[in-house]
């Protein structure tokens, strides 16, 4: 039980912060996630997170998506998307396998962008980095569902207006995760079990929501982006650590 109340916790926390920077939320929930209540239970949950989050962003943003960046994205997401399912039965089966990729990404996560932000400059990349980009936030997805980050990277370059931003990868995000969701109902994902926490966790995520709302009019963003990239680089290491 103390283990499930920390999961919830985490949820409540990761989407207060996810609704202020607009990205780091299942990045910080997944690992913490995984450790508490395991990658079976953690990947379908946050899944379905971000689905609902996407939506709510979407129902009153929907005709500011850039069409032509969202088709984009959703193809050759989609294909790294492939990739990350087909690698994982081959990495589920081992659970040291599924820590250790996860804290070395999330720490990949953290450096990089800590040094984009820090650095104050996001140059559009070239058409083989774009490309390298998406399929990596694909195949991130495909295996964790948090590929936010690099397709952050990319998107932030493309698209200036932030209101086209947000309305633009909340689509992708319904997209591209209701494509996980029907593959992790084929897989047997959602069992009993999982109804009762995922309901406590649709719950906490729509509160989540409304104090991120209040806190993002109050304090600063970028204390809280600090914040993200330190919390992710500690539960990289911690999974690395306890693992290794």
């Amino acid at each position: 039980m103390p283990k499930l109340l920390l999961f919830y916790l985490v949820i409540f926390l990761s989407n207060i912060i996810q609704c202020i920077t607009g990205f780091a939320g299942t990045v910080l929930a997944m690992p913490f996630s995984l450790m508490l209540v395991g990658y079976a239970t953690a990947k379908p949950i946050l899944n379905v997170l971000g689905i609902a989050a996407s939506i709510g962003v979407l129902l009153n943003n929907y005709r500011y998506v850039d069409k032509s960046e969202f088709f984009k994205i959703v193809v050759v997401m989609s294909i790294g998307i492939g990739g990350g399912m087909f690698i994982s039965p081959h990495i589920t089966a081992n659970p040291d396998w599924i820590e250790k990729i996860l804290g070395a990404v999330v720490i990949f996560f953290a450096a990089y962008n800590a040094f984009i932000f820090f650095k104050k400059k996001n140059k559009e990349p070239n058409k083989v980095l774009s490309f390298l980009l998406l399929a990596g936030a694909g195949l991130i997805h495909g295996l964790f569902v948090c590929g936010g980050p690099l397709l952050v990277t990319y998107a932030s370059s493309k698209i200036k207006d932030t209101r086209k931003f947000r309305a633009t990868i909340s689509a992708v995000w319904v997209v591209l995760n209701s494509i996980i969701l029907f593959v992790d109902i084929k897989d047997g994902y959602f069992t009993p079990r999982i109804i009762p926490n995922l309901t406590v966790c649709m719950v906490l995520l729509f509160l989540a929501l409304i104090v991120g709302e209040k806190l993002a009019k109050k304090l600063s963003k970028n204390a809280f982006m600090i914040l993200s990239y330190v919390l992710m680089f500690d539960s990289g290491i911690s999974l690395l650590v306890d693992f290794s």
